[in-house]
């Protein structure tokens, strides 16, 4: 007898704070939360040394009066649920009553607050223990300040991380709290030092701009959808914006950023095929729905949630945002203008003009060597000036401009070609702007990359036997050959995957065989209706032992066994056999197997015929690994790198 007691509130205050108070990030994120429950439209957070000194937030909420302020540090006391049933639909971002508590617990705090009828108080609590209490005039709202944090608890003060990893969980939160409430003028100030600022104007695209930066905003496509449970929107970006890790995806449910695996893989799938391996969006999730739909009392730090029909709720995620994404992709630019185009002296870089009879001087014999690196060396005559020949790298040479070139052009062949673009008159020039101009003026396009005019495209030659350039009358196109054909295959293969039924298949004369593993064997004798699926029959014969007899019709011949074996690896390694991955990845392994390699040097049929069938793609722009296919340099840039524009 005597063994269990109960432990006093101080202590188990403590045990609670263990849960709560994680870090610096943690109090911030309590008190912010309670702010925003508070009904407050502007909210400042200041950081001493990361908010280990000290965190101070400040709000126009509601605020308390001197009853309230002393029993909101009791634990389990809130004013967001009054009973079980308001535990089913929460629509606050605080109920459980802890975290107030627990702060306590285990750092010094001091409170004013005020309701705006009550005149107001301050209130001082260190460890659990009232210091000081007493009346304060205060405008309406609360002004909190947890100093010392961990003073009683050295072991959980130990292990802190830097100042710099503490600050950065702490800025982190606050991103994403301006991003869950674009209403509400958020503020953090760090040192003296000012890291965030919003103007609460309800424009979640103006906060994405002074959290990443004007040039990413202008990069990010609106989506929405809406099903009879759930209504998405938010924000995505095009896939030349990427980051290296999944923590730029902000997943928004009511209001509450939480952090849900399936619904980011949602979102990295709609953008599959767009982008390279280990890179990801850019992207802001905001989901509405009934709070019935949700359970947030998972976990005390309530970032964990579950949701009632989240297989539909992901497929409606990854539809909205493919949809975005699909119809906005296109060519990046090699260096995007930052201003408005002026006018130049020349209006076409390939401009055509009649050719005209010139006596051929003897100096404007030219080389030309045969693409295909012959030692043969042939010598033609021809005028330079001639705009309708093109010169040894298959590249037309402009037209003169204005009649004094075009007289001097003709007495003199091979004199400058192209004129010097005239002075600019120092009264009529416009000023070039220096910097961007401001996030609020400059106007937003959903889809603002370059759309390829294939149909216009010009071949003009091959560059190390890998990439192909081709002009049009916006400039000139850089084409990775091997990714532009895996691009196509990838499409034709899919389509023939999706398709594979038994009639099919191609029977062998020969079977072929293929040995593993007794661990492997077994899992191969799971997965065997999933390789079916795709057309591969795998029989036993023996006991470490498949043998194969017939395969789909459709695989590249001579690539069958390499194929299969590729196959039944991918299979081993996905745990989930999912059937629907697996005819995705099937295509993509024989599209990137069978597709031209680098340093293959292509005939202009070939490279003209590759360009019309990318023309033909469902998505031109990126092959199956996300890796670009196509890359836009406009002329105006040209001329930008050659001073034809100053």
């Amino acid at each position: 007898m005597g063994q269990i007691v109960l432990m006093d509130e101080p202590l188990s205050n403590k045990i609670a704070a263990g849960e709560v108070v994680e870090r610096p990030a943690s109090v911030v994120k309590e008190l912010v939360e309670n702010a925003i429950d508070a009904g407050g439209t502007s909210i400042e957070v200041r950081l001493e040394e990361a908010g280990l000194s000290s965190i101070r937030v400040t709000d126009n909420g509601r605020g308390m009066d001197t009853e309230d302020a002393l029993l909101c540090f009791s634990r389990h006391a809130t004013s967001k649920i009054g009973n079980e049933h308001d535990l089913f639909r929460i629509r606050t971002l605080g109920f459980r009553g802890e975290a107030l508590a627990s702060i306590a617990a285990v750092s010094k705090v001091d409170m004013q607050t005020s309701d705006g009828e009550s005149g107001g108080c301050r209130i001082r609590i260190e460890g659990t223990r009232l210091v000081e209490q007493e009346p304060a005039a205060y405008r309406r709202g609360t002004d909190i300040t947890v100093s010392q944090l961990f003073f009683n608890t050295p072991a959980r003060l130990k292990y802190m991380k830097t100042i710099q990893t503490e600050l950065g969980h702490s800025i982190d939160y606050m991103n994403r709290a301006a991003l869950s409430h674009p209403d509400i003028a958020f503020r953090l100030v760090h040192n003296g030092q000012e890291h965030l600022r919003t103007s609460g104007s309800g424009n979640l695209l103006k906060v994405i701009s002074d959290i990443y930066g004007p040039g990413t905003a202008r990069k990010m496509l609106e989506f929405g959808g809406e099903s009879a449970d759930y209504k998405v929107s938010g924000y995505c970006a095009l896939p030349e914006i990427t980051r290296a890790s999944k923590n730029y995806m902000t997943v928004l449910v009511n209001g509450r950023w939480v952090k849900s695996y399936a619904i980011t893989k949602a979102v990295i799938d709609a953008y599959h095929t767009y982008l390279p391996i280990g890179r990801f969006p850019i992207a802001v999730i905001d989901i509405q729905g009934d709070p019935y739909l949700t359970d947030v009392n998972v976990h005390p730090a309530k970032q964990q949630i579950r949701l009632s029909k989240e297989p539909e709720l992901c497929a409606l995620i990854r539809e909205a945002v493919r949809r975005a994404v699909s119809g906005a992709i296109g060519a990046p630019a090699a260096k995007p203008p930052k201003e408005a185009r002026p006018k130049t002296e020349q209006t076409s870089l390939w401009h055509q003009q009649e050719r005209e009879n010139r006596v051929i001087p003897e100096t404007a014999r030219t080389v030309y060597r045969p693409a295909s690196h012959s030692p043969e060396v042939r010598v033609t005559d021809h005028d330079p000036t001639d705009p309708e020949l093109p010169n040894r790298n298959g590249l037309r040479l402009p037209s003169t401009e204005g009649r004094l070139q075009e007289e001097s052009a003709r007495r003199h062949p091979a004199a400058q070609i192209i004129a010097d673009p005239p002075a600019h008159n120092a009264e009529t020039a416009a000023p070039e702007p220096l910097d961007d101009p401001p996030f609020e003026e400059q106007q937003v396009e959903e889809g603002d990359a370059r759309k390829v005019p294939f149909g216009e495209l010009e071949v003009v030659g091959q560059i190390h036997g890998t990439y192909i350039v081709a002009q049009s009358t916006d400039g000139f196109y850089l084409v990775d050959q091997h990714a532009a054909q895996e691009r196509i295959k990838y499409e034709y293969f899919r389509e023939k995957v999706k398709r594979a039924d038994g009639n099919e298949r191609q029977a062998l004369m020969i079977p072929m065989t293929f040995h593993y593993p007794p661990d492997d064997m077994e899992r191969i004798r799971e997965l065997r209706g999933t390789l079916a699926s795709v057309g591969v029959e795998m029989e036993e014969f023996g006991s470490r032992t498949f043998v194969v007899r017939e395969h789909p019709a459709w695989f590249p011949a001579g690539s069958e066994e390499e194929i299969i074996d590729a196959l039944v690896e991918q299979a081993l390694a996905d745990r989930r056999a999912d059937i629907g991955k697996f005819l995705e990845e099937t295509a993509i392994l024989m599209s990137c197997k069978r597709s031209i390699k680098a340093n293959h040097y292509l005939t202009r049929a070939d490279m003209e015929r590759l360009l019309q069938d990318l023309g033909q793609a469902e998505n031109p722009y990126t092959c199956p690994h996300g890796r670009p296919v196509i890359i836009h340099f406009s002329t105006y840039e040209i001329e930008k790198m050659f001073k034809r524009v100053m």
